[in-house]
């Protein structure tokens, strides 16, 4: 079954589809790097709802700090995301550069960066983190179902 872009994740699942602590995820919240877009929190006993693009800009920040950015440097990237992403993630590579970060939509893009002088710290493709958050997501998914029906 694909994933749908509608689909609203819990705080817990949203842990466990990205490998975040749930500490990590709810200062990211306070502090407005990744806010729930479906539903916030409004108080205590209230759940906050992520999107299927916050879970996936999650799991860009994850795997930004795991290659060793820093967060300060991760909050740029996704600022570069939100501004300049379309809806074909898997085919976009994420430069990061002395001056800030750039998306680059194909190879050519990516020539053209290089060859005007750009500094690169870093290119980040994110077809991995696209294909690596649908089959975690998948298998979350299928997990639950058979648990469903056996129980």
């Amino acid at each position: 079954m694909p994933v749908t872009q509608n689909l609203g994740f819990s705080g817990p699942m949203v842990c466990r589809l990205t490998g975040v602590t749930y500490r990590q995820l709810d200062y990211w919240a306070r502090t407005d790097l990744v806010t729930p877009s479906i539903a916030a929190a409004t108080g205590s006993g209230s759940k906050r709802l992520y999107s299927y693009r916050d879970v996936l800009e999650v799991k860009v920040i994850k795997s930004l700090l795991a290659s060793g950015l820093s967060l300060a440097r991760a909050r740029q990237a996704v600022e570069c995301l939100r501004q300049d992403l379309g809806e074909d993630l898997a085919s976009t590579s994420l430069v990061l550069t002395d001056a800030g970060s750039v998306l680059a939509r194909s190879d050519g893009d990516l020539v053209d960066l290089l060859r005007g002088g750009q500094g690169v710290f870093n290119i980040f493709p994110l077809a991995g983190v696209v294909a690596e958050l649908t089959t975690t997501i998948n298998e979350v998914r299928s997990t639950s179902e058979r648990e469903s029906r056996s129980a």
